[in-house]
């Protein structure tokens, strides 16, 4: 789910782009929008969505409270409208540093195992 060095220099992400870093479909994306209005992405010519790295961090939110915290939409809903102060949103990135800490260390333990 963390967004790719390479990408972070991208102003605009396709919705597939933003799907697969979630790991979720497109369908379900189009369905967050309509459910949380703070998912609200461009939309030019025939539809076609540009989420900002802004919408992104929205889309995180949902994910976290919904997907990983097991919220339904109305409990995330209203999660989102009591969490003014943003302690949601660093709760996540910390969260998103701790997994990322846990993937390093399962690597150089593998990395050790290998040389043993």
């Amino acid at each position: 789910m963390a967004l790719n060095k390479n990408k972070d220099l991208k102003l605009y992400y396709s919705i597939s782009e933003v799907a697969e870093m979630f790991n979720v479909n497109e369908t379900l994306l189009r369905y967050w929008e309509k459910e949380f209005p703070n998912i609200k992405p461009n939309k030019i010519g025939r539809g076609i969505r540009q989420y900002t790295k802004d919408d992104i961090e929205q889309v995180r939110l949902v994910y976290h409270l919904v997907k990983e915290r097991g919220m339904t939409l109305q409990g995330a809903r209203e999660a989102i409208r009591h969490n003014k102060n943003g302690e949601t949103n660093r709760q996540i990135e910390v969260i998103e540093r701790l997994k990322g800490i846990k993937a390093e260390l399962q690597a150089i333990s593998q990395n050790l195992n290998g040389l043993v």
